[in-house]
């Protein structure tokens, strides 16, 4: 997903976000280690998806501080 995408979400839907792309990670890791995941690829986009989600949401939250 694009910063943007994330940036367009409540609070709520975002914080839901996160825990589905965490959940996605740790299935991915699963199936990397039985030897099931064929696009090892998928475990770097889905950590850099946590981490602009995880962005967008301490900047939601500093901005939220200021005012």
């Amino acid at each position: 997903m694009k910063v943007s995408e994330f940036a367009a979400m409540k609070p709520e839907e975002l914080t839901a976000a996160i825990a589905d792309l965490k959940s996605e990670l740790f299935n991915l890791r699963f199936k990397l280690a039985t030897g099931q995941l064929e696009n090892t690829m998928q475990i770097s986009a889905v950590k850099r998806d946590i981490a602009r989600a995880l962005t967008v949401q301490t900047q939601a939250g500093k901005k939220a501080a200021q005012k």
